[in-house]
This record gives structure tokens, sequence and C-alpha cells, in this order.
């Protein structure tokens, strides 16, 4: 049975518990163990709850390699993985695959990351299917242009998408994303409410679908409210300088009393030009970020800032995988969650 042993003041490692170590203290067969762990409904209660009581006394673990042999799974979910860029304030992808481990190992998966090759996107992934190294994929790389989704796709491999099939409307796959026009537009009502009519927009360029979705819920507040757009937008790079020139340009020309940003990199750009400015956050000039960064939320005066529900996304994504790999049916091709906002005293 399981245990440990001292020689001459030594403990020696721990000899771990059995199968049949657990059969033998709860007086039932190996069997009747392995359905507790694996079938447990073919088992009185009373006899569950024994064996269960037993396993927990020893410490019984469950040997998931061998059981992943007979059942040729891997219990591994494979996740390409971007690092974040340099000089910009974006974490929300650390964020998103902390909740994606800990989501799937409430279901019994771990997370197995793969580094991204921007020459071959394909290549990591073809590789983990050969080698039936993992049960699915999360793919995160939903830009225009992006082959992985479809790749896939063709080769029948399950697989559920952080972000939407921007640019093929006859996509099948499954996805979960999150509503950026909803939480530019929570950002910019808010503003509106605080008296601001002269809101200005700092995002992406234009062929980042995700930006242009962000970008609309900006343009859309504004007019359903009758305020004027003309002059108060700026599409730019997403790194702190690009934003702040772009707060200059925009505060010189046009004179807005607040800015939306499509993301807290482009917001802690506007603060900087601010700050040589001289102009109060919050007091003169308002500003809102969008992804609730860590950034946004240890700055001096606190960032108001879109916060992204990744948690969620996370849940519901591995809810998704779970049916694809047991062929139940799914519900709904695409599900889209909504943000909140974070209001701190840059607003």
């Amino acid at each position: 049975m399981g245990r440990s042993e001292h020689r001459g003041g030594i403990q020696l490692p721990v000899t771990p518990t059995t199968l049949a170590d657990v059969a033998e203290r709860a007086g039932v067969s190996r069997q009747t163990v392995s359905n507790a762990v694996n079938k447990p409904d073919l088992l009185r209660p009373d006899t569950l709850e024994r064996v269960r009581q037993t396993i927990a006394e020893l410490g019984y673990s469950p040997n998931r390699a061998a059981r992943n042999l007979r059942t040729r799974t891997s219990s591994l979910i494979g996740l390409r993985f971007t690092p974040t860029q340099e000089g910009t304030a974006n974490a929300a992808m650390d964020r998103f695959v902390h909740s994606l481990v800990e989501a799937s190992e409430e279901a019994g998966y771990a997370v197995l990351l793969f580094a991204a090759d921007d020459e071959d996107p394909v290549g990591g992934y073809d590789n983990l299917l050969r080698s039936t190294a993992v049960d699915a994929f999360v793919v995160t790389d939903t830009y225009l242009g992006n082959p992985q989704a479809t790749w896939l796709t063709q080769q029948r491999a399950p697989f559920v998408a952080f972000g939407r099939p921007w640019d093929d409307d006859a996509a099948r796959h499954v996805w979960v994303d999150v509503d950026g026009a909803a939480g530019t537009r929570l950002a910019t009502q808010h503003l509106i409410d605080r008296g601001h009519t002269r809101i200005a927009w700092i995002g992406w360029r234009k062929d980042s679908p995700i930006g242009e979705d962000r970008r609309s819920g900006w343009l859309t507040t504004m007019h359903d409210n009758g305020l004027p757009t003309t002059g108060l937008a700026s599409r730019v790079e997403d790194v702190v300088h690009s934003g702040a020139e772009a707060a200059a340009v925009l505060l010189d020309e046009s004179a807005p009393t607040a800015f939306v940003c499509a993301s807290d990199t482009l917001a802690m750009g506007v603060l900087h030009t601010l700050w040589i400015r001289q102009l109060a956050p919050g007091r003169d000039i308002a500003v809102v970020g969008f992804d609730d960064s860590q950034v946004a939320q240890v700055y001096p005066v606190g960032l108001t800032s879109v916060r992204q529900p990744l948690e969620d996304v996370a849940v519901e994504i591995v809810r998704t995988l779970r049916q694809l790999l047991s062929h139940q049916p799914v519900e709904t091709r695409g599900v889209l969650l909504e943000p909140t906002l974070a209001i701190r005293e840059s607003s």
C-alpha cells in the first residue's frame, strides 16, 4: 500500500496509492473501484460512498495516462500562444489564458500551450494533430485572412474560436466573442451622461475588424444622441506613442472634452499627452479605455475602461468543447457576451 519509509533519518519517496490498495481497504473488487471513478452511476449509493471515502482517506489519484491510453484521448486542449506586443498595455490574453486553464481543469482537461510561428501559422496545429497530443483546440487569432480556422475545419479537428469569423460569412465553426460595439456604446453613453458633447475616438487601422466593431459603438451612440463626429476620430497603430500623438492633434484641431479609445494602450497615450499639457484626467479631459488592464487599475487616478468578461468566455468555450468532444449537438454557432464598464476617476 502507498506509504513512506524512514531509513537512517532520511524519508524515502512516497509510493503512490494504487487502485488495488483502494479495493483492498474498501473490501470491493478492482472493477468496483474503477466504476466508482469512471462510471459511478453503476454502483449502489452505499457502495459508491464507501469507495469514495476510501479514495479520500488514501489519497488515491486515478492514473489519467493509463485511462487516456485505453480511450485514445489526451484530455489536453491546445492553445497557440502569442506574446504580448512590446509598447502596449494589453494583457487581456494573459487573463484569458488563466481563466481558460481554470475552466478546463474544472472540466477534467488541461491546456497545452504551443508557440506561435507567423511564417507557418498552421504548423503547430498540424504537429499536435498528427501526434494526437491534444483532443481539441482553442483558436484566438481570428483576424482577417487568418488560415487556422479554415484549416482546422478542413481537417475536421474539434475547435472553438475566441472571436468571430470576420471575413467568412459561410464559416460553420463554433465561436465565442465579446460584443466590442456594446462596450464602446457603454463608454460613450457614460460620457454623454456626464455632460460631454465633443467626444473623440482613437482607434485602430481600418483593416482591423475588431477595431471597426468598437468604433461603430462610439459612432452610433454619438449619432443616436444627435452629437457631431466629424473631425473627432483618429485611426492609429495600437502603441502608446501613437495614442499620444493622436490625442495631441485632436486636442489642437477639434477641442474634444473626452476620449473613448479602442484599447487601454491608446488611452495611456492620451493620458501621457494630458500630463505633458498639465490637464487633469477626469477634471479637464475625460478618458475611457478598453480591456480593463492592470495598468488601468493601478494608474494613479484610475482609468475608466471597458471590461471583457473573459472568465465567462473561457467557461463558454470549455462547455462547447465538451459538447463537441462528446458528439452532442451544439445549440448555437456563435455566442456574443456583453462587456461591462469599470468606472474610475479618469471619466
